[in-house]
């Protein structure tokens, strides 16, 4: 009776353990342990939100006081690093077997890249940021509301979401490709530093490499999906009343997130996809609106004086650090793009990644980096061109909109416009889809990096990463709204900034041993080929010998016969 109570429980066990493992899929220790550092921090910020952001704020003064440099240089690096092997002799080579075709078309390939990327951004941005500079010039160039700021605040805008900020996602993006689709292995981060790490990446190296991913992934999608609220928010309390406030705005992240979280349930080549796609619509859509009704000669010539300003002083800009004034615009703003930008980039650069098979490192590169930046400067150029001429020349009162709520400069931008309230509600909505694609496409990849690199995890947990975000996006907004979600995506960006230097000369590493073994093999085979026509031209010339010392030789005799008697 004992035995049959025994064999009762192994059965349920058994059974539980089965069902367990439908559930979750294949996880281990980086699952397990991330989920238990995230459920650690909610519940200490929730506790103490006021304890948490004074923490927050000491350690991101500290990080940028000591190491702002370092964000400067690292991220500058990045960008001549991607363009030098995309022009080099590795640019031809494809992230996976060779002849094999692209998965998606280039169309929705570009589509998934900008909504997966920095959509809600450039949204949210789009108007404030040059706004803001407007108002408060970029190092104190020039005065507020003088054309020195604005042309200033262009510039630097065009510089912050320009090359330097997608060359994040550009390195670890080619970095996860190469592995995953080269040499076919598991889609993770550690697995871009096995020729530095060998196998010590399948230790506890690369256990706590992907566990900082985890932890910079879910801090970064965090930020933008609070911004996302406030920009929501923003314009639905001035379509329809609401209060802009945290309440409305927990409300929203809940909303949304049952919406991504539906999503999520689909496969990538429908859910994320079709979302993708049909964001670029939108944003296609809102861009010509404003473009066509907008001030257009004059975005048109904002749009190429600026990209000759950028072009001309991308530099400087790129490596100010104002040691003799103490300034902290610097800290503020451009500290701030390059932190997030990296946060992001173990999410954007995995999902970009993902959706990259068949394509070459040159494709890749070009793609990811010129095309996503060219838009974001229409965008720019149409968005916070129009907000400045506005203000500048008609008195719209933008810039003390902005002041008082960060989001309100594009609803106001499209008031100036006819059909500027529809305008507004496309532009909510538009905010909502971007929020939905990137919510979901960060599940999709959580997935993957705790699920041992499988390229499709299992619902549950994506739907439990799709918790946690919403979870950690609530947090930090009561923990301090706009400035804690700056706040935090800072110092939570720095320990990976330094992984990703080695994973950059991880990546050249591999790249110089593959192309040193394709050499070899393309030497050898040379080689090889030229033994064989020597063989053949001996053996020729043995031949050659033969007939010259037997001219009498059955072939000839025939031959001969042939000669003297025809046939009639």
């Amino acid at each position: 009776m004992v035995s049959g109570a025994r064999k009762g429980i192994g059965r349920s066990l058994g059974n539980f353990k089965r069902w367990i493992n439908e559930l979750l899929g294949d996880v281990g220790i980086v699952f397990y342990l991330s989920i238990f550092l995230i459920v650690v921090f909610l519940t200490v910020a929730a506790l103490s939100p006021d304890e948490t952001q004074r923490l927050a704020q000491e350690a991101l003064d500290a990080t940028t006081n000591n190491f702002g440099w370092l964000y400067l240089l690292t991220s500058s690096g990045f960008v001549l690093f991607t363009l030098s092997l995309a022009f080099s002799r590795f640019g031809s080579i494809r992230l996976g077997p060779e002849g094999e075709p692209p998965e998606f078309s280039f169309s929705s390939w570009l589509a998934m890249i900008f909504s997966g990327g920095m959509g809600v951004g450039l949204v949210f941005w789009g108007v404030a940021e040059p706004i803001m500079h407007l108002s408060s010039p970029p190092l104190g160039i020039g005065t507020p509301g003088s054309v020195e700021a604005a042309q200033a605040g262009m510039r630097y805008s065009f510089f912050h979401w320009g090359l330097h900020q997608w060359a994040n996602f550009t390195v670890v993006g080619l970095a996860i490709a190469y592995v995953r689709f080269r040499h076919n292995s598991h889609g993770l981060i550690s697995e871009t530093f096995r020729p530095l790490l060998g196998d010590r990446v399948d230790r506890g190296w690369g256990k706590a490499i992907d566990i900082l991913a985890v932890l910079s992934t879910i801090f970064g999608v965090a930020t933008t999906l609070g911004l996302g609220a406030l920009q929501i928010n923003s314009g639905l309390s001035r379509l329809s009343g609401v209060a802009y406030g945290i309440s409305p705005q927990l409300l929203i992240i809940a909303g949304l997130g049952s919406l991504f979280i539906l999503s999520a349930m689909t496969p990538l080549n429908r859910g994320i996809r079709y979302l993708s796609n049909a964001n670029m619509v939108l944003a296609a859509g809102l861009l010509l609106f404003v473009l066509i009704l907008g001030p257009t000669a004059f975005i048109f010539s904002e749009l190429t004086q600026t990209m000759g300003e950028y072009l001309g002083n991308i530099i400087q800009m790129s490596l100010v650090t104002t040691p003799y004034t103490n300034e902290h615009w610097v800290q503020e703003w451009t500290i701030f793009y390059w932190a997030w930008g990296l946060s992001w980039a173990p999410f954007v650069g995995s999902f970009i990644a993902r959706i990259s098979r068949g394509r070459s490192i040159r494709e890749f590169v070009l793609g990811v980096m010129i095309v996503p930046v060219l838009l974001s400067m229409l965008w720019f150029s149409t968005f916070g061109g129009s907000a400045i001429y506005f203000d500048m020349f008609e008195n719209a009162g933008i810039a003390t909109a902005v002041a008082q709520e960060v989001p309100a400069g594009l609803y106001v931008m499209l008031d100036q416009l006819p059909g500027g309230y529809y305008a507004a509600i496309v532009a909510v909505l538009l905010v909502s889809m971007f929020v939905v694609t990137s919510a979901d496409s960060a599940t999709f990849v959580l997935g993957m990096f705790t699920s041992k690199g499988v390229l499709n995890p299992t619902r549950f947990v994506r739907i439990l990463w799709g918790v946690l975000q919403l979870l950690m996006a609530s947090v930090l907004l009561l923990s301090g709204g706009l400035l804690g979600l700056r706040t935090v995506s800072i110092v939570t960006a720095f320990p990976f900034m330094l992984l990703m230097v080695l994973m950059a000369y991880s990546l050249y590493r591999d790249l110089s041993l593959e192309w040193q073994r394709t050499e070899e093999k393309d030497q050898l085979l040379h080689e090889r080929i030229e033994s064989l026509l020597l063989r053949e031209s001996e053996k020729e010339s043995a031949r050659q010998v033969e007939e010259d010392a037997h001219p009498t030789a059955p072939e000839a005799a025939d031959s001969s016969t042939e000669l003297m008697d025809p046939k009639p």
